[in-house]
């Protein structure tokens, strides 16, 4: 896969956090990775609101984020492009300070050169 014409994701912060509600932009099937489903079979249906659990990586480019779809009984990894914002977002911050991730960014490398830890 070129990725020459592709944004690198993982060299910003994600754009959902565990917690965010989204949408499915688009219906997906079962590609064969989805034990007790048959291949094929609708899991999501464009529309369809669930929460992100957690976020992954692929390829060492893109964000997966593992989005439980709990009226369909199904946890799928979804690209950002297939998800879109449902109402308001969790918080980046809470008391001032940024909520822990273990995805690390440059920018987030970046940022602790110039603040330096005390």
């Amino acid at each position: 896969m070129s990725t020459d014409d592709r944004e690198i994701e993982v060299y910003r912060a994600p754009t959902y956090l565990p917690g965010d509600k989204v949408i499915a932009r688009k219906t997906v099937k079962n590609d064969g990775t989805m034990a007790g489903r048959e291949i094929g079979e609708v899991v999501v249906k464009k529309g369809d609101t669930g929460y992100v659990r957690d976020i992954g990586v692929f390829l060492s480019q893109f964000y997966i984020y593992g989005v439980d779809f709990v009226a369909r009984g199904a946890i799928v990894g979804m690209r950002e492009r297939e998800i879109t914002a449902c109402g308001p977002q969790t918080s980046r911050a809470e008391g001032g300070r940024v909520l822990q991730s273990h995805i690390v960014t440059r920018d987030m490398l970046t940022q602790s050169t110039k603040d330096p830890i005390r």
